[in-house]
């Protein structure tokens, strides 16, 4: 039936004229942009079409006009000028990440390779004098050359050990492996910075007071600018810039809930303050200052020994109280030289600064964001509890429940530290 239908109307479409039928769908018209397009600066860029003859000069209508619209980073764009600066900064952060990463490396092969050739000079004079010590007193020439050898070695090692116990090398390539950490560190907040957007002058200030308190702390420099090894008493880390705001009145609101900040989380911040002053900074304190006790102990004594060393072998053969000691202390400072630099006491020292900083830090980090008044201006209270939280390898939950526990020996009089000592 279908095709018997449609039979006759094509033979008569064929016969007739075409019929025009013209369908239109009525559709709204979209609602128009609620943001507005900002007007770029551009410059026009006229391109004339060139016809086979050169002399030839183009009309009009064979002009092309071309609007280049200016880069949204171009340095000449002034709403722009901070993040340019901070991908100017972000650079100079790479490349100090990777120089010391490079230097790190190599002060680690020092204190390897200084650590293998003062022990095998120190083992071979210790051996010559033993050999000394043997040859009989007629043996003349023989007994002179062990005996300059002997001598000789053991002062070189003398040097040698002065020298690397002043830089500690260990010392050293732990200091590039933090400075390479903290750099990355920065690296990834300012990228961080840079992807959020809408970075101020501020933020460029900042990122560049970060840089500058890291090349402080972490000299690239060894002469000059080298830290001291030996200070008088252990002291933390400090590698973040100083807080110059000035410090507003004390007055606090009975209650904040704005930006997720209240007053229980305030004191609650507080009470971890109190534990992170009276139990992990003077842990760290105590055990920076045994470090360095040992370092400096460990680092008069290898010369000495080796010193001692050198002296005795030149009185070789004068008696058997002669060659023991240069034999005796020829051991001994082989075996401090391999305890100090092998152990790496020096990393130690500054393994423990590097904790007494973190831990300094986030104190300060604390107190600055409870002394801000506006809670507007501070970062979100939930997210500071839970980076807090993180950064002292505990839950939420456990953050709140050592504040409590904090609060509650605080009452009943207990003492802080002795709480923190029960607690940990």
């Amino acid at each position: 039936m279908a095709s018997l239908q449609t039979a006759p109307l094509l033979s008569s479409s064929s016969s007739s004229s075409l019929t025009t039928i013209n369908a239109s769908l009525h559709l709204p018209n979209p609602p128009p942009p609620s943001y507005s397009v900002p007007k770029l600066p551009s410059t026009t860029l006229r391109i004339h079409q060139i016809n086979g003859s050169k002399h030839n000069i183009p009309l009009e209508k064979n002009v092309v006009t071309t609007h280049i619209y200016q880069d949204l980073f171009s340095p000449t764009n002034k709403s722009n000028n901070p993040t340019v600066q901070l991908y100017a900064i972000l650079e100079e952060v790479a490349d100090r990440i990777q120089m010391h990463a490079n230097i790190g490396e190599q002060r680690n092969n020092w204190n390897t390779l200084l650590l293998n050739s003062v022990n095998i000079i120190t083992l071979t004079a210790t051996a010559m004098a033993g050999v000394a010590a043997a040859t009989t007193a007629d043996a003349g020439a023989p007994l002179l050359a062990l005996k300059l050898s002997s001598t000789l070695l053991f002062s070189a090692v003398t040097g040698m050990s002065l020298i690397m116990n002043k830089i500690q090398p260990s010392q050293l390539a732990e200091e590039q492996r933090n400075a390479t950490r903290l750099f990355k560190q920065l690296h990834t907040q300012i990228q961080t910075l840079i992807a959020i957007g809408n970075p101020t002058e501020k933020d460029v200030k900042s990122s560049m007071e970060k840089v500058l308190a890291l090349d402080r702390a972490y000299p690239l420099p060894l002469l000059g600018a080298m830290l001291d090894k030996f200070p008088a008493k252990y002291e933390p880390a400090v590698w973040w810039p100083s807080s110059q705001s000035r410090r507003k009145s004390r007055t606090q609101e009975s209650k904040r809930s704005n930006n997720g900040w209240s007053e229980e989380l305030e004191k609650e911040l507080r009470e971890v303050m109190k534990v992170i002053k009276k139990k992990d900074s003077e842990d760290y304190e105590r055990l920076g200052n045994i470090a360095l006790k040992v370092s400096k102990s460990l680092a008069i004594a290898g010369p000495l020994l080796s010193g001692i060393a050198a002296v005795g072998s030149s009185f070789l053969g004068n008696g058997s109280l002669a060659a023991l000691v240069p034999l005796l202390a020829g051991s001994l400072a082989s075996a401090v030289n391999a305890f100090e630099h092998g152990g790496q006491v020096g990393m130690v020292f500054e393994m423990y600064r590097n904790c007494g900083g973190f831990f300094t830090l986030l104190e300060e980090t604390i107190r600055e964001t409870l002394e801000e008044k506006d809670s507007e201006k501070r970062e979100n209270g939930e997210v500071f509890e839970m980076k807090v939280a993180i950064k002292l390898g505990r839950s939420v939950s456990e953050l709140r429940r050592l504040a409590s526990k904090s609060a509650s020996c605080g009452m009943e009089g207990i003492a802080v530290d002795e709480f923190a000592s029960k607690l940990f």
